[in-house]
C-alpha cells in the first residue's frame, strides 16, 4: 500500500484547520501540520483533530513546509509520496485521491492541483491572484516550455522526487521553485483540475498589499534566476 503523508503549513487557522484535517482521506498515514508561530487555537484544534503538530518561529511558507520535510527525513521509514496542502480549507481535502492517483498509477514524480475557472466558486481568488498565477504560468511557458497553468498550493510528489529537488525558498516563491525544479530537472508531472473555494478567514498572502507584491516579486525572482542558468 502506498505511504502517504501530508504536510499543512498554517498560521492563524484556528478555524479551518479541522475541517481540513477531517475531510483528508483515512488511506493518509500521517497528517503533519506545522504551526507557523500562530497567535490563535491553530495547535490546539490540529492536535484534537489528530494531527502531528510541529512549530516554525520563523514565519514563511516555505520556512513552514521545511520544517515539514526536516520532520520526515528523520523518521525510520520514509513515505512514497508527499502532499501539500494550505491549511484555510479553500481547496477540497476529500481531492487528495485523485491528486495522488497519477503517481501511483502512471508513476509521475508531480501533480498538481489546477484551479480552473469552472471548477472555482466566484471570489475564491482575487484579481491580483488570478493575474499572477497567469503571467508566472506564462513566463513559465515561454522560458520553460512548460504546461503548468497553474501555482496551485495543493499538490503531491514522490518523496524520493522532492528530496532530489533541494527546496530553498524560505517564503512566498516555494510552489514557484518546486515547479521550476521539475521543469529543469525534467520530471514527469502533470495538472489534474481541482475544486476551489472561498478560504476561512483572511489570507495572509492576497489579503495585504504588501503581502500581494512580496509574493509577487519572490515568484517573478525564481522564473527569472531560472531562465538566466
Amino acid at each position: 500500500m502506498t505511504d502517504i503523508k501530508v504536510i499543512i503549513p498554517a498560521f492563524n487557522e484556528a478555524d479551518s484547520i479541522t475541517h481540513v484535517i477531517n475531510d483528508l482521506p483515512k488511506s493518509v498515514s500521517e497528517i503533519i501540520v506545522v504551526n507557523n508561530d500562530s497567535s490563535d487555537a491553530t495547535v490546539e484544534n490540529a492536535r484534537a483533530a489528530g494531527a502531528t503538530v510541529l512549530t516554525e518561529t520563523k514565519k514563511g511558507y516555505g520556512y513552514a513546509c521545511l520544517c515539514g520535510m526536516d520532520y520526515i527525513a528523520k523518521q525510520s521509514k520514509q513515505p512514497d509520496i508527499i502532499v501539500f496542502i494550505d491549511g484555510d480549507y479553500s481547496d477540497y481535502p476529500e481531492e487528495l485521491d485523485k491528486i495522488v492517483a497519477p503517481i501511483i498509477e502512471n508513476d509521475l514524480d508531480f501533480v498538481v492541483g489546477a484551479r480552473k475557472k469552472s471548477l472555482r466558486e466566484e471570489g475564491s481568488m482575487t484579481p491580483q491572484q488570478v493575474f499572477g498565477n497567469q503571467l508566472a504560468t506564462f513566463l513559465m511557458r515561454l522560458f520553460f516550455g512548460s504546461k503548468f497553468t497553474d501555482l496551485g498550493p495543493f499538490r503531491a510528489i514522490k518523496y524520493e522526487s522532492l528530496k532530489e529537488l533541494k527546496m530553498e525558498d524560505k517564503t512566498y516563491g516555494w510552489t514557484v521553485e518546486m515547479q521550476l525544479k521539475i521543469l529543469r530537472k525534467k520530471m514527469a508531472y502533470t495538472e489534474v483540475p481541482v475544486r476551489y473555494k472561498q478560504r476561512i478567514g483572511v489570507s495572509k498572502v492576497s489579503g495585504t498589499v504588501k503581502g500581494t507584491i512580496f509574493a509577487g516579486v519572490k515568484i517573478l525572482g525564481w522564473i527569472f534566476k531560472y531562465s538566466l542558468k
